[in-house]
């Protein structure tokens, strides 16, 4: 839509980033509450606190190592083999994640992190565009096939009184939120609008919910479903936002 230079885009992208943090620990959270059965129990603390440990040594050894490392053979690497080392990097940390039984998509961003530290993360970002593209489409690709039509046909008005809750739930909390923040309120009610959708990350904490047995294979494609309503819908509620916002300054007092 040709907003990203808009005041309430700036915010929005702010708010994204912050979102897909706290999907990282839930990810993180959800795999060790179902590992010690517990929320609050010592061996749950425990968890906490060695993933506190784990975690902050990553950044800190990747933050003293690789920046470095970078700036020194910026002038040495062609662009085949700066996107060797990158992707390699990223799986390194990856498989890291894993042997330690955290989430794979932990390590994925972490590693993410430090490459944007790097005086090439634009070089890092144009090479890995491509990639991302193709991991990309055989994500959803792959989410696609996981659906049951049969479960969403059944299930119609619980996807839609979710998607309903989800849309104008955050259509709500976020515009307080900016509100409350000190934004105009235009910026705010857009805002709004453009964050009433959840995204890709919920496939991912809903499939580890499978995957864990915590949840019911049913509810997955109820996810997938209510994600797809959502998205689809953000562009046109972004679109009205423009002219609810007008008719608001017109009906509210001053």
């Amino acid at each position: 839509l040709h907003l990203k230079k808009h005041s309430f885009a700036q915010l929005v992208f702010g708010v994204l980033i912050v979102e897909d943090l706290i999907a990282i620990l839930l990810l993180v959270a959800l795999s060790i509450i179902v590992a010690t059965n517990s929320l609050l129990s010592v061996a749950f603390l425990q968890a906490i606190v060695r993933l506190i440990i784990v975690v902050g040594s990553w950044f800190l050894v990747g933050y003293l190592i690789v920046p470095p490392i970078i700036a020194r053979v910026k002038n040495l690497v062609n662009q085949e083999t700066l996107t060797i080392i990158s992707i390699a990097l990223c799986l390194f940390l990856v498989v890291v994640a894993a042997y330690f039984h955290y989430s794979v998509a932990l390590g994925a961003f972490i590693m993410g992190s430090i490459l944007a530290e790097t005086s090439l993360v634009h070089r890092i970002a144009a090479l890995i565009r491509p990639i991302r593209d193709i991991f990309a489409a055989v994500f959803f690709m792959s989410v696609g096939m996981l659906i049951d039509p049969h479960i969403i046909f059944y299930h119609w008005p619980v996807v839609l009184v979710i998607s309903l809750v989800a849309i104008f739930g955050k259509i709500i909390t976020t515009t307080l939120g900016a509100l409350i923040s000190g934004q105009e309120f235009d910026a705010a009610l857009q805002s709004g609008f453009a964050m009433a959708q959840i995204g890709e990350f919920s496939f991912i904490i809903a499939g580890l919910g499978v995957a864990l047995g915590v949840i019911s294979n049913e509810f997955y494609p109820t996810i997938v479903a209510v994600s797809t309503i959502t998205v689809f819908a953000t562009p046109y509620l972004i679109r009205t936002s423009a002219a609810i916002s007008r008719s608001a300054y017109i009906i509210l007092p001053s």
